[in-house]
């Protein structure tokens, strides 16, 4: 990555400029992103809001370095992610980046613990499978299978996979939205935990407006453009979000 990088006196995790993201051509042509200006920075829960079609999936996932934008420029640190490769996007989402999504994606056939290994296999410095789900709660669960949890012991041991890689920055995708009001307060007290205990940057995306108070920063999507960001002064704790 060592052409790919510029040279910064600040501590954001994310900078976009100008960022576009079109799909189709012509009179189809959808626009899923409309010039977004942005920077993110690190150690926050940065919760980005819209409803369907705003863009803000389409936004995680160039962050990610699941997917281009069709123009403009996203930086993540020093690194300029335009001129990366496939096979360095590919070493930038190992190195740096964990996801959790709305649907768990764990293997039926693994355990909860060899589902967390899966990751600590291929990470450059992780740590142990077992301590990433004590961070999470999930100690007496090791030996169960997808199956025999419920879905937000499920969706915590998707956390754990994910920063298991002790990741720089932790992408979670609607990571409530299956769940019931009980059961999403833990999930989002697990990801509390995580910003505070590993230092780790959280980008959620998300419809339910209730979560933008547990947020350092909110970034509305409207038509695939920042429609307005909000920096709360005051945060709510998880336990006591409305549903």
């Amino acid at each position: 990555m060592g052409g790919c990088r510029v040279k910064h006196k600040d501590r954001l995790a994310f900078v976009t400029r100008g960022l576009t993201k079109s799909y189709g051509e012509g009179r189809s042509t959808v626009h899923a992103l409309r010039g977004v200006d942005l920077d993110i920075p690190e150690g926050e829960i940065v919760v980005m809001l819209g409803a369907s079609g705003s863009g803000k999936s389409t936004l995680l996932n160039i962050l990610g370095g699941l997917d281009r934008p069709t123009s403009g420029t996203a930086r993540f640190r020093d690194i300029d992610m335009g001129c990366l490769s496939d096979e360095g996007l590919t070493k930038f989402r190992r190195m740096h980046v964990g996801f959790v999504f709305q649907f768990y994606n764990l293997m039926p056939s693994l355990t909860a613990l060899e589902n967390v290994e899966l990751v600590t296999e291929i990470a450059e410095n992780p740590m142990p499978a077992q301590r990433a789900l004590e961070l999470v709660g999930l100690t007496h669960r090791l030996d169960h299978f997808p199956s025999q949890l419920s879905g937000g012991e499920q969706q915590r041991v998707a956390i754990a996979r994910a920063i298991a890689k002790q990741p720089d920055v932790l992408f979670c995708d609607e990571p409530t939205g299956a769940l019931d009001s009980a059961t999403g307060r833990a999930v989002l007290e697990v990801l509390d935990q995580v910003n505070a205990e590993l230092n780790a940057t959280v980008l959620m995306v998300t419809h339910a407006a209730n979560i933008a108070g547990m947020a350092h920063r909110v970034i509305r999507l409207v038509d695939g453009q920042i429609g307005r960001v909000e920096v709360n002064k005051t945060r709510l704790p998880p336990a006591e979000i409305e549903w």
